[in-house]
C-alpha cells in the first residue's frame, strides 16, 4: 500500500498516512518545502505548467506546495470531500470560500449565532451588492422563510460559538438543496474527529486548522473542503490570486496536528463532559451550556449527528461582567485567552473579546451575556480543571 492510496482505512489511519509525498530520499517523516518558486527542465515545462498544472505540479508556492498538498488531501480524506484547499488562517477560508462564489445580486441565507469575524465577512458581502438574509439557525421554519428560487448559499457554524447551538445540517440542507443553493458549514466546534457534515448533505467545509487541528497553539491555518470543481474552479483563483494560500511551514504543523488530532479531541471531549457535569447546578452559576448534557435544546440532534457533545463548554456565572471577571481572575491552569482547541484549556469572555464588535442588542439576542464564558478543554486531567473552576467560582 503506498502511502497516497490510504482511502479505505479507518480515519485514525488516513490521518496518519495518506497524501505522503516522499522526494528521491525516501524520507520518513513529511518533508517541508520552504520554497518560493520552482525550477522548470526547459521553457517549453514552464509554459506547459502554466497552461494547467497537474496534481504534483507546481509554479509557486501562493499557487500550491508538496507540503500543502499533503495537508490537503490529508484532511479532504478525513472529511469525506473530493478536495480541499489550504489558506493562511481559518478568516481567510471562510472568505474565499464565500467570496469566490458570490456576486452583486445573489442572496445568501446564514444563521444569526456566528463568530463576530464572519459576521464582518457576511456584512462586507453586503456592501459589494451581496443580499443576505439572517435566520434563528436552529429553527427549519426560519431557513424555508428566508430561502428562495435562486439563494446561491446558505452559511452557519454547525456548533454556533460561543452559545453552542447546534444546527441540523440535515434538515437545513434538504432545504437550501431544494432551491439550489450550496450549504457551507464551518465545522471548527464539531471538528473533523466528530464531523459528518458532508454525510449530512454540506457541499463545502470550512475549518479553522488553528484550533483542534494544529492543537497546539502554534500556528494559523485554514483549510476549505467540497467538490475537486469549486476547490479548484472556483476557490483556488481567487485564493491564489488575492494572497491566502497557506505556509508550506504552517502546512507541515497541520500536518502533524492531524496524526494525533483523533487521540486529542476525543480526550478533550470526555473531559468536557466531565467537567460540565461538575459545572451543572453549582450555585454560582445560572446556567451550563454543553451539548452532551440531556438539558441542551439540541442534546438528541448532537448525539445523532456528532456522537459527542465536543469539546467546548459555556457557562453563565450570576452577577454579570464583574463576577465572571473576578471568577476569570482567579482561575490558575486554566488560561484567559482568545483561541480554542488546543492542548491547554482556555476561557474566553466573548461580550468583551471575540463578540464585543456586536451591538448590546444582537449580544442579548443571541445569549451573549455579560457573565457568559466560554471554555475549550484541553489535555489536562479533568479533576485538576474541575478543582480550578471551584476554586475560581467558590468565593
Amino acid at each position: 500500500m503506498s502511502d497516497s492510496s490510504a482511502k479505505g482505512l479507518h480515519p485514525r489511519t488516513q490521518a496518519v498516512h495518506h497524501g505522503i509525498r516522499r522526494s528521491q530520499y525516501g524520507e520518513m517523516a513529511e518533508a517541508i518545502f520552504l520554497t518560493q518558486g520552482f525550477v522548470y527542465d526547459s521553457a517549453e515545462q514552464a509554459e506547459a505548467r502554466f497552461k494547467g498544472t497537474g496534481p504534483d505540479e507546481f509554479i509557486y508556492a501562493r499557487y500550491g506546495n508538496p507540503t500543502s498538498r499533503m495537508f490537503e488531501d490529508r484532511i479532504a480524506a478525513l472529511e469525506g470531500t473530493e478536495d480541499a484547499f489550504a489558506t493562511a488562517s481559518g478568516m481567510a477560508a471562510v472568505n474565499g470560500a464565500l467570496f469566490s462564489m458570490l456576486k452583486p445580486g445573489d442572496h445568501v441565507v446564514a444563521a444569526r449565532a456566528l463568530f463576530g469575524s464572519c459576521l464582518y465577512v457576511l456584512d462586507l458581502l453586503a456592501k459589494f451588492g451581496v443580499e443576505v438574509s439572517y435566520v434563528d439557525g436552529t429553527d427549519l421554519d426560519q431557513w424555508q422563510a428566508a430561502l428562495r428560487p435562486g439563494t446561491k448559499a446558505v452559511f452557519f457554524e454547525s456548533l454556533s460559538n460561543p452559545t453552542l447551538e447546534v444546527i441540523d445540517i440535515q434538515g437545513v440542507a434538504r432545504l437550501a438543496h431544494a432551491v439550489g443553493a450550496l450549504v457551507v458549514v464551518d465545522n471548527v466546534f464539531a471538528t473533523p474527529v466528530f464531523s459528518r457534515a458532508v454525510d449530512l448533505g454540506a457541499d463545502v467545509v470550512v475549518y479553522s486548522a488553528t484550533k483542534h487541528i494544529d492543537g497546539g497553539g502554534r500556528a494559523l491555518a485554514g483549510v476549505i473542503c467540497g467538490t475537486r470543481q469549486f476547490v479548484r474552479e472556483v476557490a483556488e483563483p481567487y485564493l491564489k490570486h488575492t494572497g491566502g494560500a497557506i505556509s508550506p511551514f504552517h502546512s507541515w504543523i497541520m500536518l502533524n496536528g492531524l496524526t494525533t488530532m483523533d487521540l486529542r479531541v476525543r480526550a478533550q471531549a470526555d473531559a468536557a463532559l466531565k467537567v460540565a457535569q461538575a459545572l451543572q447546578g453549582h450555585p454560582a452559576l445560572s446556567r451550563v451550556i454543553y451539548p452532551g448534557l440531556a438539558d441542551h435544546p439540541q442534546h438528541d440532534l448532537a448525539m445523532r449527528s456528532m456522537g459527542s457533545g465536543g469539546t467546548m463548554i459555556a457557562f453563565e456565572v450570576a452577577g454579570g461582567k464583574e463576577a465572571a471577571f473576578a471568577a476569570l481572575n482567579r482561575l490558575g491552569i486554566i488560561k484567559i485567552s482568545n483561541n480554542l482547541g488546543d492542548a491547554k484549556s482556555i476561557v474566553t469572555h466573548p461580550a468583551t473579546t471575540t463578540h464585543q464588535r456586536l451591538s448590546d442588542e444582537d449580544r442579548a439576542y443571541l445569549g451573549i451575556t455579560p457573565g457568559l464564558l466560554r471554555l475549550s478543554i484541553g489535555l489536562e486531567d479533568a479533576q485538576d480543571l474541575i478543582d480550578d473552576l471551584m476554586r475560581a467560582l467558590a468565593a
